[in-house]
């Protein structure tokens, strides 16, 4: 038996990932580390600290590009060594990613291999591109959202115009600054 494959983002609650202006030197955008304050619990026996407990223990990791850059690549090691698989659009032969970091430019191929990684854990999804490619190729099974009441107003969105998936809330809890919703997605 194979986890999930399961998006783990923290988004404000008018749908925003990061504030506006997100680059190298400001990666959450103007205003956007806010959304990581509930982070400062993660050690924790709450609620928090479950569900950051939870992410550490999948098996492996698919990252947009985008967000494996302005992370800096994580040095190669996201958590516990587990390996990185990089959806980009284009890889270029000569850029060696660090550590176990490979990348894909094809959505099947990178989550057929995740999974394979990750073997009976949990596949951990990071980057609203990422997201978006796998739920565009019926791929993404759970949605693990870190809601935090905080309109950014402007930003990186985790959905675009079009998407159209139906979900059921299956968990739901409540920290200080955040509520944790997981969904699954309907077939």
């Amino acid at each position: 038996m194979t986890g999930p494959i399961r998006l783990d983002m923290t988004i404000s609650l008018d749908g925003f990932v990061a504030g506006p202006d997100d680059r190298t030197g400001q990666e959450m955008g103007r205003g956007g580390f806010r959304l990581f304050n509930w982070l400062d619990d993660r050690q924790g026996e709450g609620p928090s600290g479950q569900v950051y407990a939870e992410a550490m223990a999948t098996g492996a990791l698919i990252s947009g590009r985008r967000t494996f850059e302005l992370a800096g690549r994580w040095g190669g090691d996201h958590h516990d060594g587990v390996p990185i698989h990089v959806l980009t659009h284009h890889a270029d032969p000569s850029d060696v990613p660090p550590g176990s970091a490979r990348f894909f430019t094809d959505v099947v191929a990178c989550a057929e291999e995740a999974r394979a990684a990750a073997g009976d854990r949990a596949v951990m999804v990071h980057g609203a591109g990422a997201a978006q490619a796998l739920l565009k190729a019926g791929l993404l099974d759970e949605l693990e959202l870190h809601v935090v009441p905080v309109l950014l107003g402007a930003g990186r969105r985790l959905f675009g115009e079009g998407d159209q998936v139906e979900l059921d809330l299956v968990r739901q809890l409540a920290d200080r600054d955040v509520l944790h919703l997981r969904y699954v997605v309907r077939r």
